[in-house]
């Protein structure tokens, strides 16, 4: 599906009424998109093939593949930038338009301008970088295929060389030749500024961080500039302008952001969702689900709270279990009615408050670099997500007090067995995933693409409503859904490099070793540095910066590192969710397809409860340790 601002390109006008230069902007777009969408569906097909055929090898056959997944994390670089691409030509990418909705149209016309011309200028300055990086890293050769690494390091070149060319044929197809002069005028002076300033800079101290990761961040998205790039702006101008620091290491950042195998359970996660939707397994599920809780208030928010913890114990990553989550029950909330920007709400909070079910990547990367017992971590983290799920789901209660279900007729007996039989296949699912887990049957990434094969067959056998004229638009659907949310990762990951390489990190750990109050004070202090951390650095970075320098401070004054850690890990959930930095909170919007301004006013209830379960956690250390 295309952007309102690509059929108005595309459609309204035809070509011929068009002056030349904007029909070449139209036919530029066309041209990418030709290329582009049958590219990134077969990449999220042999994607799936290649995880699918590594179990087989290894659990069926006893013969392991060395090189599956090395291939799989090569390919998986260009999904994540064909489907930023596509994310930019259908004008997908997660973006704030509080600005942009309150301004004439005239304004609003020369804003969208002026962002377009923001990313442009950002993707100009990331070409060159991506390419020199490519042909540093052309002679590494890769352990099982010995092939290239810099021919997965080109993915980063091709995608933004492609997203330059979608750009300029927005300018060219849809904005007035005055704006896009203005446009370049405000970015020339803003850089210029910066770039004169350079010498003060230098020694601004932390100062130059608020200018840079709040300020410039900030402008480009009231500017309406999609998150990630608002990101990658902000993180290149400091690097250019404060720092000595050679910009090819963004490229590096980004490479890294996206590089984690764990990842690639996005893509084949939200697919899982759409196959699901496909075949019919999710209306039965949902079906089966609407009866037993229909009539109560509220009743579908409940199941979303019961499904993110249960799908939490599946993947390990959040954007994965919003992904597999969303497309099975959204559907059915719309039909009844609900507020989309609630939904995504409550999925943004679910997502924080579920942060702590195992196996959780944070938790395994905190055992990882701070010593601490992953397998303690594992059961100290279960009940602290119950507390979590209560307080949400208290909120949810709350809100649905309002709700009219005088017309929803509780289901008898009968009603609920037989759609229960119809929809034990779509029940068995979340069994048959964490059995494959627990069994060692496939990873946490691989389990996805036996979710697809069982869905596909069900579908086809049982059900027999498999639609086989849909799996290339559901492809290419994933692609665009799994660029918007990998883009942001990337950039975020290069945004936090560039925090930690300002000494930021060790000055932090300093300050908060020397707050009054011992443990009280410098677990209160920590709550607040992990929240603001989680909505800035996300989750794996800032353990990783952070771990090594608190945990034995934590240690040395009396506080249990399994406490501590689950503490870290709920404060940084609410950061992550919480707009408008947090990037899960934008991930769910762009799983929910849902606009930002939708939700934003709409989730801070639900993180208000979080925060009050937080609290309850930090101050009762036996609901983390309780069960050790």
């Amino acid at each position: 599906m295309q952007s309102d601002l690509v059929n108005r390109a595309i459609h309204q006008p035809s070509n011929n009424e068009r002056p030349p230069a904007r029909r070449a902007g139209v036919w530029l777009q066309r041209r990418v998109l030709s290329i582009v969408n049958p590219l990134a569906a077969g990449l999220v097909l042999v994607e799936a093939i290649l995880l699918l055929v590594g179990v087989i090898f290894r659990y069926v056959l006893n013969r392991p593949l060395s090189w599956t997944d090395e291939l799989a994390t090569m390919l998986f670089l260009w999904l994540a930038m064909m489907g930023a691409v596509l994310a930019t030509a259908r004008g997908e990418h997660m973006r704030l338009t509080f600005v942009l909705n309150r301004v004439s149209r005239e304004q609003r016309a020369l804003l969208e301008t002026l962002g377009t011309v923001v990313v442009s200028g950002l993707l100009v300055v990331l070409i060159p970088l991506a390419i020199t990086q490519s042909m540093d890293d052309w002679a590494v050769m890769t352990p099982a295929l010995e092939w290239p690494d810099g021919i997965r390091v080109l993915a980063i070149a091709a995608g933004t060389a492609l997203m330059l060319m979608v750009s300029l044929g927005k300018l060219q197809a849809e904005a007035k030749w005055t704006h896009i002069a203005i446009s370049l005028v405000v970015v020339a002076l803003g850089l210029a500024s910066l770039w004169l300033g350079k010498p003060w800079l230098l020694g601004a101290g932390n100062f130059k961080l608020l200018l840079y990761f709040v300020g410039v961040v900030g402008i480009c998205v009231a500017l309406g500039v999609p998150i990630g790039f608002a990101f990658g702006a902000g993180t290149v101008a400091y690097l250019a302008t404060a720092t000595r620091v050679p910009l090819e290491i963004v490229i590096g950042r980004i490479d890294e952001g996206t590089a984690h195998l764990i990842l690639l359970s996005i893509p084949l996660f939200v697919m899982l969702g759409l196959v699901m939707e496909v075949t019919g397994l999710a209306r039965a599920l949902v079906s089966f689900i609407a009866l037993l809780l229909g009539h109560v208030r509220g009743g579908l928010s409940y199941v979303l709270l019961g499904a993110m913890l249960i799908v939490s114990g599946i993947s390990g990553s959040k954007a994965a279990d919003m992904a597999a989550v969303a497309p099975m029950l959204f559907p059915e909330i719309k039909k009844r009615g609900g507020d989309p920007g609630e939904m995504v709400a409550q999925l943004a909070a679910a997502g924080a408050m579920s942060e702590t079910v195992p196996p959780s990547f944070v938790l395994i990367i905190i055992g990882s670099v701070t010593g601490v017992s992953i397998a303690s971590l594992f059961t100290g983290g279960l009940l602290p997500a119950l507390v979590g799920a209560i307080a949400v789901g208290i909120v949810c209660g709350r809100k649905a007090k309002t709700d009219d279900t005088s017309n929803v007729k509780r289901a008898t007996f009968a009603e609920i067995r037989k759609a229960g039989l119809y929809a034990l296949p779509a029940l068995a699912l979340p069994f048959v995933i964490r059995a494959a887990v627990v069994e060692g049957v496939a990873t946490a990434t691989e389990v996805s693409s036996i979710g697809i094969v069982y869905c596909l067959l069900v579908g086809s056998l049982l059900y027999r409503r498999m639609d086989w004229r849909k799996i290339y638009p559901m492809l290419v659907d994933t692609a665009a859904l799994s660029g918007a949310i990998l883009i942001i990762i990337g950039m975020a990951t290069a945004m936090a490099w560039a925090l930690t390489q300002s000494g930021f990190s060790t000055d932090l750990a300093n300050t908060m070793m020397k707050m009054p109050g011992g443990a009280v004070g410098f677990m209160a202090v920590s709550i607040l540095v992990f929240v603001v951390l989680g909505s800035l650095l996300e989750g794996v970075p800032a353990i990783v910066l952070f771990g090594p320098l608190l945990f034995p401070i934590a240690r040395s004054i009396g506080i249990h590192e399994v406490h501590y850690a689950i503490v870290a890990v709920l404060s940084m959930g609410i950061g992550l969710f919480a707009p408008p930095f947090g990037v899960g909170f934008y991930a769910a919007c762009a799983i929910g397809r849902v606009s930002p301004d939708d939700a934003m006013g709409k989730v801070w209830p639900y993180l208000g409860a979080l925060s009050i379960a937080l609290i309850l956690v930090a101050t009762i250390p036996w609901i983390s340790t309780g069960f050790l």
